[in-house]
């Protein structure tokens, strides 16, 4: 395994922080202009990275208003090849913020150590980013620096990163030393003339990469990044030659690159185009990537698997140490459509991809790194950060721009939160140091007093791109993403498959007990694609018992009464009529 794989998960150093807001470190991703990037994993064993801001930058009043504005605008983004933000705080002594893990290949990185891809992959690529960059508009927030390194290849597909969260930084350091904002070589016309930038932008950028991914030139030359920037500003006098590159390339480049915005293709439109030139649907991961680029991805994520040790010996073990501030949870409905979940209690970890829409290629073994202590002051967090997308897009620093003002939101104090939103795998309070942890009385099980029984409840199933229906069983009610609270809703019914908030089980009885022995013991997988919802050999089926313990530390069993295939053919997901019914739990 090389240093350049082996890169994704570093050693921490003597002078690196031990622990971040109740997160105890176990690795470093990365370093740069805006700050680091540490490894960690929530009680859960799901992988958790923090980006920690720098000092210089906390201390600008403008900078923290910035950032939670920037934050705030990233939440808003949802979507397939997205790697979401999920949290943050800007009110401690140093602002950070996590994001979804994704051990991936950077393009660039990709590009430059094999080459150019093959176009079947060209046209899956840019057909996966011009859909994330449809959640990205949807969001009105226009991305402004997309460029290979803001893009990752991962065995399940590329992923978008950066944010926007980047920008605060970029802005602060504008004000100091002049200058524009940006990548000169992925610039649009109208970008790098000063003009109003809009989602058109970003697809110019998205035709400038389909033409590097493809031939490793770029269409207006290998020159230094600034006489690049002046080509494509003159674009509206000279286009760029295309005559070089594959006839079935052509037709996009010479759309994506229009110097009049308005005669840009739509991002839908575009990804339209890339499945039927791929030859495969866009969401099949297969073999989608040529031998030796699959194989350094590979290596990248069995790297992330097992953090390295640390590069040094602490003189002493260091006391937990507690935040000074309570981490914040920004309000509203800022969270991914397809939010990371929690793993069955006792049970391996899941894949180091949340939000992903394919089946992982790896889960992590159940012997992996210990633990997280939760975060102190929190309720249930499903926390799964990135690590190799936060070390590429903190050492990139891309920019984004808003479209609309954002009010921001006002902040809700986590530790105001209950403590049934505790992880139900929490671990129990440490002994006293030297003391032998005292004999445990044998407690009766937990009570059960039920709340409502065989309530109807139908779930939905998005039937178009982009759509997806929130379940919260506590209450029990469906609703578009954005309506039920992140920390409410146990299911997100996609458009192309069903995703679980909580662990489901199936149950082989009706009664409290069995429900509850049946989401511990008989799992069913967190995700489940619209392949293994229909047909004979169907995952779930009229007359399942599908049993869980809600967010809110109540037992729920779904019963299904009856399964409505879609009349979709393209989003197959069928729709769930059930029968819910809701026990509290009490010990």
């Amino acid at each position: 395994m090389s240093n350049a794989d082996r890169a994704v998960l570093g050693p921490l150093g003597p002078n690196d922080p031990q622990e971040i807001a109740g997160y105890r470190l176990l690795a470093k991703i990365g370093e740069g202009g805006m700050g680091s990037v540490y490894f960690s994993r929530t009680r859960g064993n799901q992988p958790v990275a923090l980006k920690v801001i720098r000092r210089e930058f906390a201390q600008e009043p403008d900078f923290r208003a910035r950032f939670e504005h920037e934050v705030q605008a990233a939440r808003r983004v949802q979507g397939y090849h997205i790697v979401p933000v999920l949290d943050h705080d800007t009110s401690g002594e140093q602002p950070w913020l996590a994001t979804a893990f994704v051990p991936g290949l950077p393009l660039d990185e990709a590009l430059a150590a094999h080459g150019p891809l093959p176009l079947p992959a060209v046209f899956q690529l840019i057909g996966c980013t011009a859909q994330a960059l449809h959640s990205v508009h949807a969001a009105s927030v226009v991305h402004r620096d997309l460029k290979p390194s803001n893009i990752l290849l991962g065995s399940n597909g590329p992923w978008v990163i950066d944010f926007g969260i980047a920008r605060a930084t970029d802005t602060t350091q504008l004000t100091r030393s002049g200058g524009f904002i940006g990548t000169p070589q992925y610039m649009s016309p109208e970008h790098a003339l000063g003009k109003q930038v809009t989602p058109a932008t970003d697809i110019f950028a998205l035709g400038l990469i389909a033409a590097v991914v493809a031939t490793g030139r770029h269409p207006y030359g290998d020159g230094a990044g600034i006489s690049i920037a002046a080509s494509i500003a003159n674009t509206p006098q000279q286009a760029p030659d295309l005559s070089g590159y594959p006839d079935a390339l052509r037709p996009l480049l010479e759309r994506c690159l229009a110097a009049d915005p308005e005669k840009r293709p739509l991002p839908a439109e575009i990804a339209e185009w890339c499945r039927k030139s791929a030859g495969r649907e866009l969401r099949d991961f297969t073999d989608w990537l040529p031998a030796p680029v699959a194989a350094a991805i590979a290596r990248r994520e069995e790297a992330a698997r097992t953090p390295p040790q640390p590069a040094y010996t602490p003189t002493h073990a260091p006391e937990p140490a507690r935040p000074a501030y309570a981490p914040t949870q920004a309000s509203g409905p800022a969270h991914p459509a397809y939010a990371p979940t929690q793993g069955p209690v006792g049970g391996p970890a899941r894949s180091p991809v949340y939000g992903a829409p394919t089946s992982p290629a790896y889960a992590a073994p159940a012997a992996a790194a210990p633990a997280a202590p939760a975060p102190t002051g929190r309720g249930r967090l499903p926390l799964a950060v990135g690590a190799g997308v936060l070390a590429v897009a903190l050492i990139a620093g891309g920019t984004w721009y808003l479209t609309r003002e954002d009010g921001g939101g006002a902040t809700a104090n986590a530790g105001k939160q209950k403590t049934a939103d505790q992880p139900k795998d929490a671990a129990p309070a440490s002994q006293p140091s030297g003391s032998a942890a005292a004999p445990q009385a044998s407690a009766p099980g937990p009570a059960y007093t039920a709340v409502f029984k065989d309530k109807p409840l139908k779930l939905l199933a998005g039937r178009e791109f982009g759509k997806v229906y929130d379940v919260d069983l506590d209450f029990p009610k469906v609703a578009l993403t954005g309506e039920i609270g992140w920390k409410d809703q146990e299911l997100a019914m996609g458009f192309s498959d069903v995703k679980s908030s909580t662990p489901f089980g199936k149950s082989k009885g009706a009664t409290p007990e069995q429900c509850e022995t049946g989401a511990a013991t008989n799992p069913i997988p967190d995700r489940l694609p619209s392949s293994d919802l229909s047909g004979a050999d169907s995952a779930i089926v009229k007359g399942d018992l599908l049993c869980t313990v809600t967010s809110k530390g109540n037992l729920a069993m779904v019963k299904i009464v009856a399964v409505e295939p879609s009349t979709s053919t393209q989003y197959t997901v069928p729709t769930y009529l059930t029968e819910v019914t809701l026990w509290k739990r009490q010990s």
